[in-house]
């Protein structure tokens, strides 16, 4: 599946903002879908990721609580709403694709967007 991610910006601390994966192809609900990011000089990091049907979500501690993760197979379209952020949240923000077995490492995720910047300022 190919994945394109967007909506990333510059914003500041406290701030919110939506991040939107389009998936392209007819296979969508088959793939557990997951946010990742990555700061400057750090390794990629999970954040979150959905199941299927998007009855099961499961977050990172440093946002649970903060960031929701949804998404629209009718659409092709997994999403990020990032409320209350921190300059600490500042990477950039990929989604990924995977099937098989749920698995929060980023070697286990099949395909990957772009990638989308954030930037949080204090």
């Amino acid at each position: 599946v190919q994945l394109q991610a967007s909506g990333g910006g510059l914003v500041q601390a406290g701030d919110s903002l939506r991040l939107s994966c389009a998936a392209s192809g007819r296979t969508f609900s088959m793939y557990y879908m997951g946010w990742f990011r990555q700061a400057p000089g750090k390794e990629r990091e999970f954040v979150a990721d959905i199941s299927w049907s998007g009855s099961t979500t499961y977050y990172a501690d440093s946002v649970k609580g903060r960031f929701t993760i949804s998404r629209d197979n009718a659409k092709n379209t997994v999403y990020l709403q990032m409320n209350t952020l921190k300059p600490e949240d500042t990477a950039v923000y990929y989604c990924a694709a995977k099937k098989g077995l749920v698995s929060r490492s980023p070697v286990s995720y099949d395909d990957w967007g772009q990638g989308t910047l954030v930037t949080v300022s204090s």
